[in-house]
């Protein structure tokens, strides 16, 4: 018997689904597997997570809270990745953001007193989008004109921005009345993102809905978005159609982190209303799952972002209800991401089993 691995041509939709339906199967089989060794009920506790998360008004607001810098990290990411430009910065653009966001909420209104929300928060938006595409902005660069691998220096950006972030409200920016406790001073009331009434959503999501839609119908109706295509499938063929692949690099790491960074400037002014350790927790990180899992769809990545926050705020109830740690939750993604890879190779390939060709006589007394 003979055994080899072709590659398909055009993997179909049919086999993506069940692809995606036998990974979150598989990896609720492991979680529960996980949850029954430390000696609790996975049914209970999956039933748990699934109240915790959407069986409120209360608990399906903090999904979306959770959802919004997943959504626009994401999106940001699976831009880049359509392009195979590894971001693995959006970490550090968020933060970037939220630290320009900061800025423009403490320093601007008490040098222009009487500015109006619908003044300064346009400021802090445009500032908020601006620091992350200028952060996602030098890893481009560096990859454009002199070839310095993005993973690396989009990874290390990660940490000069969280540290960046945590030397202001310690030091220079911490507040003086805060009894010392760590964070700046709050935002004025026109510095604040508006809120959804009665709950913690805020303009965010707006933005994220709105974000997918124009990166969609880029990347579907015009000429930019077929240069992202081609230069992602063979940057050599792109270069030889006369696609200016430093241009596209510089504009899509711009858009990229700039939507990073709007996902900081948005939990900076709507949740926490000051400049807090609690920026930087991670979500840009797991937005790197969200778009993988969402195969790079805009779209989607809006539904499988809203998942994994409901993932997040379960694994939280469940560290409440039953005494499980809520880490619980990330041990769920990551299986999930391990039987996505796995899955995508069977989606790519297609395993032929045949009997092994035999040589012709000819071929035999060949030396």
């Amino acid at each position: 018997m003979h055994i080899r691995i072709e590659r398909r041509l055009t993997p179909s939709r049919l086999l993506t689904g069940l692809t995606l339906l036998l990974s979150l199967i598989l990896s609720l089989i492991v979680g529960g597997m996980l949850l029954r060794a430390v000696g609790a009920d996975p049914i209970k506790a999956y039933r748990a997570m699934l109240l915790g998360a959407l069986g409120s008004k209360y608990s399906l607001s903090e999904t979306l809270v959770k959802a919004i810098p997943l959504m626009l990290c994401g999106l940001g990411i699976s831009v880049a990745f359509r392009m195979r430009f590894w971001n693995i910065g959006a970490e550090g653009q968020l933060a970037m953001g939220g630290i320009a966001a900061a800025g423009i909420a403490l320093f601007v209104p008490p040098r222009f007193p009487g500015l109006s929300a619908w003044q300064l928060l346009p400021m802090i938006v445009a500032g908020g989008f601006a620091a992350g595409a200028l952060w996602g902005l030098i890893p481009a660069l560096l990859k454009a004109y002199i070839g310095v691998n993005e993973i690396i220096t989009s990874l290390m950006l990660n940490y000069v921005a969280i540290l960046l972030v945590e030397y202001l409200f310690y030091g220079p920016w911490k507040d003086p009345k805060g009894y010392g406790f760590p964070g700046t001073a709050e935002f004025p009331p026109a510095a604040w993102l508006p809120r959804l009434p009665g709950t913690r959503v805020h303009l965010g999501l707006v933005f994220a809905l709105l974000a997918a839609g124009f990166i969609w119908l880029v990347l579907a109706r015009t000429k930019w978005g077929y240069e992202i295509r081609v230069i992602g499938e063979n940057p050599r063929a792109a270069s030889y159609a006369g696609i200016s692949i430093v241009r596209n690099v510089v504009l899509i790491m711009c858009l990229s982190g700039g939507l990073a960074g709007l996902a900081g400037a948005a939990e900076v002014t709507a949740i926490a209303r000051r400049l807090t350790k609690g920026l930087t927790v991670g979500y840009g990180f797991t937005a790197i799952i969200v778009a993988w899992l969402a195969k790079l769809n805009p779209l989607a990545v809006l539904v499988v972002a809203f998942f994994l926050a409901a993932l997040l705020v379960g694994g939280d109830q469940i560290q409440i209800t039953m005494g499980l740690p809520a880490a619980v939750a990330l041990i769920l993604q990551g299986a999930i991401l391990f039987f996505m890879l796995g899955g995508e190779m069977f989606r790519q390939y297609d395993i032929v089993v045949g009997r092994k060709p035999t040589a012709s006589p000819e071929e035999k007394t060949q030396p």
